[in-house]
């Protein structure tokens, strides 16, 4: 392999004061070397060695643009169902219809969302809305979740996760973990709420409801 050698360099010191400053403080976040079911109420992830991320007051927050936003027709899809059958977003043309995307079957925020649109589906039957849940995870999982729980809506397979990229989806954990985010669409298809709170899953529930009661 050929060598290579440095030779001194000279900068100005006004070059080095340029450089992008050290944060103002910073504490190590250590994700421990084991399979859990995430506390970010996401997939299940397997780390094999300690990882540190520094963070600062100064952290910049990312930007993404959602490709669906409030006031924007919805992308038309069509998946298969928690039965195996094909089911388009056209069917549910005439009705406001409740569309979220979460990371994955299973896992502790997605069972505790699933089940806390179980437990309001009457009140989103009384809005005249239904109610449609999206994943990577296919048919068969679906079907699984759908019976342990007791689900009485839709579960659609966006294996691939094509749908997702569709619609704008933002990920979460740096990329790392699908995002969880909710979207209202009127009786034409058209975007009138997006709800994004990967912490705290419930909420897209009494945000989605509390906005139906209003229109």
């Amino acid at each position: 392999m050929a060598s290579i050698s440095l030779h001194t360099i000279h900068t100005a010191p006004s070059l080095l004061h340029a450089q992008t400053p050290k944060p103002t403080f910073s504490h190590n976040l250590s994700l421990l070397s084991k399979s859990s079911q995430s506390q970010f109420h996401g997939i299940k992830l397997t780390i094999s060695s300690t990882i540190s991320v520094r963070s600062s007051s100064s952290f910049v927050k990312r930007s993404i643009v959602a490709k669906v936003t409030e006031g924007t027709q919805a992308p038309a899809f069509t998946l298969k169902d928690q039965d195996g059958k094909t089911v388009s977003l056209s069917k549910f043309k005439g009705k406001p219809v409740v569309v979220y995307f979460y990371p994955a079957d299973e896992t502790p925020g997605c069972t505790k969302q699933a089940c806390a649109f179980r437990d309001s589906y009457e009140k989103f039957k009384k809005a005249g809305a239904e109610v449609v849940g999206i994943s990577g995870d296919g048919s068969e999982s679906h079907k699984a979740f759908a019976q342990k729980y007791k689900l009485p809506f839709t579960l659609l397979s966006d294996e691939g996760n094509k749908v997702r990229k569709e619609w704008g989806v933002p990920s979460d954990l740096f990329g790392a973990l699908p995002g969880r985010q909710t979207y209202v669409l009127d009786k034409n298809g058209v975007c009138r709420l997006v709800y994004n709170n990967q912490f705290q899953p419930e909420k897209h529930i009494d945000e989605t409801l509390k906005f139906l009661k209003s229109v």
